[in-house]
């Protein structure tokens, strides 16, 4: 097992400073987390591609930058990774899938690593992930499943599973990953860490490989919420390579963060989010509402239809942009990902209309929530990490498919694209996350909650158990 790498790995906040002030170098920084991930990532299969020697130029034009007494922007020499869905210059943009390893690699890079970049921040290599960003498990059948650092017999979660494994198992402090129906919060449950699904066309998808446009997201990664909000400083603002990346850069969250959660609003969301949970869940809930002294319940309407809505959306227009593929390359797919695109395109479309008429009156329903309240709490998974390999679980009695049902509780939120931080609370033997919502477009409340919490010592990224 040997030494945990939660011990010796520095956060993004420590690293910059550290690199800024000239007490470590940025190519020191970067070595560093090369030789902790070189040291467990045979482990944890975080990783798929290794960008050493890029990262180690990176890194020396960010010391030059220090040794001129420029400024190397505010995550100068801080390592980190992103979802192999994203465009890495001279790499391939696998998606994970067999089928994307044989493209052309690609000429440049995603804007949110050139934004990253451009911060300081040095890119050390790409991220398992679930086939295509059709997962909940992260369990690729091409390069072998991600592994939960706190339990390596138990799933990351998906499909960003790498970005959570390499994360909670602190091979890097950062990591970017994507979330459709949940792709960032379940492993950031799982896995014991923060993570940041933003509004949605806040952070930029351009040269990232969809899956379902409508729905997709794009976001960081951390231990804590400092990096996460320097994360997302640095990568917010419009950009036309995505259509619906249009705002301005808001106000940074990072120096609103100490504002703390006094004057907002928070309620717990009932029903729906109340039910078909495992004891841990609710428990993980009930920590967080008596930290933050929240008694109000407040119920999202139709919830459990959103989620319907969301699966039939889903896999509608996931199966529309791989039915070339589908024809052409059949066995080149995992089997559940590509039965689950075929079906996707046999659904009738008088259904997909009513899916969509719905999920405007949804949105509506939703966003009249927020008149009255500011943030709301509500599980991010219904149960800890399952085993690898899991198929089912019982819950209430009734035996339910763990790939369909892990994201039972995230769906209905970015159904209609609310921002959202996955917290993690540290419970025994295994941590899991909550969900804390806002109103669209408000990201500074719910970066506010999520830190007056981690000050509360209500949450926290447990080092890793299981390395």
């Amino acid at each position: 097992m040997g030494a945990s790498p939660g011990h010796d790995g520095r956060s993004a906040s420590e690293i910059a400073q550290a690199v800024k002030s000239g007490k470590l170098s940025a190519l020191g920084a970067v070595e560093a987390a090369l030789s902790r991930i070189g040291r467990y990532d045979s482990i944890l299969n975080s990783f798929t591609d290794i960008t050493a020697e890029r990262a180690r130029e990176s890194a020396r034009k960010v010391d030059a930058a220090v040794a001129a007494g420029k400024n190397p922007g505010p995550l100068a020499g801080v390592p980190f990774a992103v979802k192999n869905l994203f465009d890495v210059r001279g790499l391939p943009t696998r998606a994970g899938s067999k089928i994307n390893r044989d493209c052309p690699p690609a000429s440049r890079d995603a804007t949110l690593i050139e934004r990253l970049e451009a911060a300081g921040a040095v890119l050390v290599g790409a991220l398992n992930m679930g086939e295509y960003a059709y997962d909940f498990t992260g369990e690729n059948i091409h390069d072998g499943p991600s592994r939960n650092p706190h339990d390596v017999t138990r799933m990351t979660g998906g499909s960003s599973g790498g970005s959570g494994s390499a994360v909670g198992g602190a091979l890097v402090p950062l990591a970017l990953g994507s979330d459709t129906n949940g792709s960032i919060r379940v492993p950031s449950s799982f896995c014991g860490i923060f993570g940041l699904k933003p509004t949605y066309g806040r952070l930029s998808r351009a040269r990232s490989f969809p899956f379902v446009s409508s729905f997709d997201h794009v976001g960081p990664l951390a231990r804590n919420v400092t990096d996460l909000a320097l994360a997302y400083d640095a990568m917010q603002g419009h950009d036309p390579d995505d259509p619906v990346c249009t705002m301005r850069p808001s106000e940074p969250v990072s120096p609103l963060l100490a504002q703390g959660a006094d004057n907002l609003r928070i309620a717990i969301a009932g029903g729906y989010f109340q039910n078909n949970l495992f004891p841990e869940a609710t428990q993980a809930v009930d920590h967080i509402a008596e930290a933050l002294g929240v008694t109000r319940t407040v119920e999202i309407p139709q919830a459990g239809r959103a989620r319907a809505a969301a699966y039939v959306i889903s896999t509608c227009e996931g199966a529309a942009l791989h039915l070339d593929r589908l024809r052409k390359q059949p066995n080149d797919y995992d089997p559940a990902v590509r039965d689950r695109l075929i079906a996707g395109a046999m659904i009738p479309a008088p259904l997909v209309v009513r899916a969509q008429k719905f999920r405007r009156w949804y949105r509506e329903r939703v966003l009249e929530l927020f008149s009255s309240v500011d943030v709301i709490i509500a599980p991010a998974t219904p149960c800890i990490a399952p085993k690898l390999g899991q198929v089912n679980f019982v819950l209430d009695g009734v035996e339910l498919p763990v790939r369909a049902n892990i994201g039972i509780h995230t769906q209905p939120i970015s159904f209609v694209g609310l921002p959202v931080i996955a917290v993690p609370v540290p419970l025994e033997p295994m941590p899991i996350g909550v969900q804390i919502i806002a109103a669209p477009w408000r990201e500074d409340m719910v970066f506010r909650v999520a830190h007056a919490l981690e000050r509360l010592g209500a949450v926290a990224a447990p080092r890793p158990r299981g390395i």
